[in-house]
């Protein structure tokens, strides 16, 4: 299973990509939306580099701020997502 630091670079490499940020601007508690790294847009572009990356799918009731307002909270979205996908693979073969 991918672990969080592989997430977290993955993550980091994509926000400087798609951001043209200075890398060493972009830190794991740094507010992505309130510092203008991201819109409403961006947003839609992460979510779907999550999906194709990590093959995460974000259901609308995750769409919070909460999930993806910087590169820790979209860590811990991502690994909760994957744990839990893990369990019901894991609930299903059993049944």
């Amino acid at each position: 299973m991918i672990v969080d630091s592989e997430i977290r670079e993955r993550i980091r490499k994509y926000i400087v990509v798609a951001t043209l940020a200075d890398p060493e601007e972009i830190k794991d508690d740094v507010l992505l939306f309130d510092e203008g790294y991201f819109d409403s847009m961006g947003l839609l572009f992460l979510i779907e580099f999550i999906n194709d990356e990590f093959h995460v799918d974000t259901k609308d009731d995750e769409l919070v701020e909460a999930n993806f307002k910087s590169i820790n909270n979209i860590v811990a979205f991502i690994s909760h997502s994957l744990k839990l996908e893990k369990i019901k693979d894991a609930v299903h073969c059993h049944n």
